[in-house]
C-alpha cells in the first residue's frame, strides 16, 4: 500500500480534501533540484482535518471519480514535539 505525506490545500467537499504532494527531481542535464507538486482528492470520513494540516494518505480502491486515496492520520507538528 502506497502512502504519501501532504499538506490539506482544500477542505469545501463534504467528506472529501484535497492534498497537494510536493516532490523533488532533479534535472537531466544541470543537476539541478526542482520541486513538483501534485494534487491528491482523499476520502475523510469524519470532516475533521482543516487547511493547513498535514496529513499521511494511502491508496485505496477508487471511492469516486477523482478519489483513489483515504486519510490515514494527522501528522504531528515539528514544535509540539520539541515542547515535550
Amino acid at each position: 500500500m502506497r502512502t504519501k505525506t501532504g499538506i490539506v490545500t482544500g477542505v469545501k467537499m463534504d467528506k472529501t480534501i484535497v492534498v497537494t504532494v510536493n516532490t523533488y527531481k532533479m534535472h537531466p542535464k544541470y543537476k539541478k533540484k526542482y520541486r513538483v507538486s501534485k494534487k491528491f482528492y482523499a476520502h475523510d470520513p469524519e470532516n475533521k482535518h482543516k487547511e493547513g494540516d498535514d496529513v499521511i494518505i494511502y491508496e485505496t480502491r477508487p471511492l469516486s471519480k477523482l478519489k483513489r486515496w483515504t486519510v490515514e492520520k494527522t501528522e504531528e507538528k515539528m514544535a509540539e514535539t520539541k515542547e515535550s
